[in-house]
């Protein structure tokens, strides 16, 4: 369970970054650069430095945490940074940090001077088995998630869980959702498997079959023209709903809350717009809604989701286009939906009968 090859390179577990050592240590770059944020510099750069033997032969870019912090603005403080420190395309960048700084961080290495290396250590549990993997960099605009971005795949990346004993119950819930979705779109008896699998006392072995999930996915369809659109799953109506939320709400979603509620609405419109039984959405709406805190689509937001899914970048000719399932274990991408049938997904959300 060391390593894991994915499109030229290897995603690497529980090696105590030892053959990041190497890497740092071969003398091809020549800077060494840590992109964290404020939280994951007081928590994580210790252990990450722990792990290198107390390696201290990098400089340090800090950003305030947050996804609200994703955006053009915070990438030009960035790029102006790296010149402020010489940088030349021959330095690596080490993105330390969640799905924010991976993304964000991906960007920036894959735009400075027309790219540097880099190498993602993601430290939460969404990051390790999603942003991470698959090559996507990107950044926000006007709280649209993931507006620009790059195909740009890192030199390396490694997941270490002893990172997760940094991250809060609530985070860990979040990226717990984007392992269902695997499930759900992939392998039925990983779904189920996952329905006894305690989040707060995660196996190793379930993280990386989740990965190698989404691996087998982006390694068949690097650029998302066809099967890698399944991976969207949940993500048209929860995006939509965590971009909502983060510009109106005073506690926004984490994005795995928010696509919880996604695959629930997504669940019912793959019963009335594909081959998805009564049965399974049954199932899947229980368990979820119980794992996930509830959250009230408020009636007055309904035009502004739509918008907001207007927006999405897989729509096709002005049409919003949906992945949705055809059983448990079974994804379809390209999928139309009438603008009702996503109305009555939100009032059969705001209607689940929680224990």
């Amino acid at each position: 369970m060391n390593k894991l090859d994915s499109a030229g390179h290897a995603i690497h577990f529980e090696t105590r970054l030892g053959p990041l050592m190497e890497i740092i240590e071969s003398g091809q770059y020549s800077k060494i650069f840590v992109f964290a944020d404020r939280n994951t510099s007081e928590y994580c750069l210790p252990l990450f430095q722990e792990m290198l033997d107390d390696f201290n032969g990098f400089d340090l870019i800090e950003t305030d945490p947050g996804e609200e912090n994703k955006n053009i603005d915070f990438c030009i403080g960035i790029w102006k940074t790296l010149l402020d420190f010489g940088a030349d395309r021959k330095c690596l960048m080490i993105n330390l940090g969640g799905g924010v700084i991976t993304d964000m961080g991906g960007f920036v290495a894959s735009t400075y001077k027309r790219g540097i290396d880099f190498i993602n250590i993601p430290t939460t549990l969404l990051s390790q088995v999603d942003a991470s993997v698959g090559g996507k960099t990107g950044i926000d605009i006007d709280s649209v998630k993931n507006m620009v971005g790059t195909f740009s795949l890192p030199q390396a990346v490694f997941i270490e869980t002893a990172f997760l004993k940094t991250v809060p119950e609530r985070e860990l819930l979040s990226g717990f959702a984007e392992m269902i979705k695997h499930g759900l779109i992939v392998d039925s008896n990983y779904y189920h498997a996952l329905k006894s699998c305690n989040y707060l006392e995660m196996d190793p072995k379930a993280i990386y079959d989740s990965v190698v999930i989404k691996n087998d996915v982006v390694t068949e369809d690097p650029q998302e023209k066809g099967l890698r659109k399944i991976l969207n799953y949940g993500h048209t109506i929860g995006h939509a709903v965590e971009t909502y939320a983060l510009v109106n709400d005073a506690s926004p979603l984490t994005h795995g809350e928010a696509i919880a509620i996604g695959m629930i609405c997504e669940a019912y419109l793959s019963v009335k717009n594909n081959t998805l039984t009564e049965a399974d959405l049954e199932d899947l709406t229980t368990y979820m809604a119980n794992l996930y805190p509830a959250y009230h689509l408020k009636t007055e937001s309904f035009t502004e989701l739509l918008a907001l899914m207007q927006s999405d970048k897989k729509n096709e000719n002005g049409q919003i286009m949906f992945s949705l399932l055809s059983r448990i274990g079974k994804c379809d991408f390209n999928c139309r939906v009438t603008e009702s049938d996503i109305l009555e997904s939100f009032d059969y959300y705001n209607n689940i009968q929680r224990n």
